[in-house]
């Protein structure tokens, strides 16, 4: 039986929830890598690709904005258990009939389904994870998650070589194949626990009747928005800012994902080990941090380079971004457990969602100084906001889980 006094960092409740993040992250970068493909096959004519494109990603950011909010109150009324095996069901059947569509509308209303059901895996899986390893070993646990989860990008690239809508029939049969997992595991002892409390479950609005858990609510958002500015401007338009600083050849950018990503894992893993070594969640975040700063300065200085080497600096930037992990870790130990599932599904939800912002106020930039400089402006902003967040937010390595929040 598993219990949150589990000191084995590789138990069910973690593989389960690696390989729920790993099906996540899928589907999540597939849509980028098939755009194109996918698009010209249900009839989307050239000039219109591109428009029909941020459409159906702004449908997935959407259903990611209401679905984080949904999960998140279930995960804390109902169980993380049945929450998280319900988003991983919804999610899947999005993507096997994502293989099927021969028309643009059918394809936004299952982009919207998908995303609905793609914002509960990663908060529920760290939360369920948090509460079930031991205080000092928790962060290996959710590090194991993303650096194993975020890897499905890479598979997403090879096996979008067979096809698109191949890929999207692969990633659903991944899906359903972890339900038969859930046989194993048992419910977070923490939630079992509140069941029979009086405290209130899933109060998202309660979060802001509280001025310090809205200044660590917002602040847990902050410090996770550099991460989406990489992956939302600089590695999706990778082939964009290769052309603008002179790269010997074209970048292709489904091999910048896949580079990017495997970084990324190798830094879940490296940050968790720095955060356990110092004893401090706060330091890590620092550190990764600063190494993001200093390489997208180097990113933006790559003018005249070879592709190998702009590749590299991308798989750089990766691993700098790979704090993603313990950023999650950080959220779920900010809050009490009556509210902890909702507080870890939304916050990292809320950070994708502020890419469409993001990009608007870049995209308006580039229109007058063009897209590095308007790109050293949105990443200075969010990476000194990110700065400034981590010192509100409070110290949480070695933090007891098994509390309640009351107003």
């Amino acid at each position: 039986m598993l219990n949150r006094g589990n000191t084995n960092p590789f138990n069910i409740i973690v593989i389960v929830a690696a390989l729920g993040y790993f099906v996540d992250i899928y589907d999540l970068i597939l849509f980028s890598i098939v755009r194109v493909p996918s698009l010209q096959a249900i009839g989307i004519v050239p000039d219109q690709i591109k428009d029909s494109g941020v459409f159906l990603l702004n449908m997935q950011m959407i259903g990611m904005l209401v679905g984080g909010v949904v999960w998140g109150i279930l995960g804390d009324k109902k169980g993380r258990l049945s929450t998280l095996f319900l988003t991983i069901l919804l999610y899947s059947l999005a993507n096997i009939a994502n293989g099927f569509v021969q028309n643009l509308n059918q394809y936004a209303v299952l982009r919207l389904i998908a995303g609905f059901g793609l914002a509960g895996e990663l908060g529920i899986g760290i939360t369920l994870v948090s509460e079930v390893m031991s205080k000092e070993t928790r962060a290996w646990g959710t590090s194991i998650v993303s650096g194993i989860g975020i890897i499905g990008a890479v598979l997403a690239f090879l096996v979008s070589q067979w096809g698109w809508r191949e890929a999207y029939w692969v990633g659903g049969g991944l899906g359903l194949l972890l339900l038969g997992l859930r046989v194993y595991i048992q419910e977070s002892g923490m939630f079992s626990k509140i069941k029979e409390s009086s405290a209130k479950r899933g109060d998202f609005f309660g979060i802001f009747r509280s001025p310090k858990k809205t200044i660590k609510y917002l602040s847990s958002i902050f410090v996770g928005i550099p991460v989406w500015f990489t992956i939302g401007i600089l590695i999706t338009f990778s082939k964009e800012f290769g052309e603008a600083l002179h790269i010997s050849d074209p970048i292709n950018p489904g091999k910048s994902i896949m580079y990017h990503y495997i970084g990324a894992s190798i830094g879940s893993i490296l940050t968790g080990f720095i955060s356990q070594k110092l004893k401090s969640r706060k330091k890590a975040l620092l550190i990764a941090i600063t190494l993001l700063a200093f390489t997208s300065v180097w990113f933006f200085n790559a003018a005249g380079y070879s592709t190998a080497l702009f590749y590299f600096i991308i798989f750089i930037l990766g691993i700098a971004q790979g704090y993603w992990s313990i950023f999650i870790t950080v959220a779920s130990e900010q809050f009490g457990t009556n509210i902890r599932s909702t507080a870890t599904t939304t916050i990292p939800n809320f950070v994708r969602g502020a890419t469409i912002p993001m990009l608007i106020w870049w995209k308006y930039m580039t229109e007058g100084m063009g897209i590095i400089e308007s790109s050293v402006i949105v990443g200075v902003v969010v990476i000194a906001l990110a700065f400034i967040a981590v010192f509100f937010l409070e110290e949480s390595y070695g933090k007891d889980l098994d509390y309640l929040e009351v107003d």
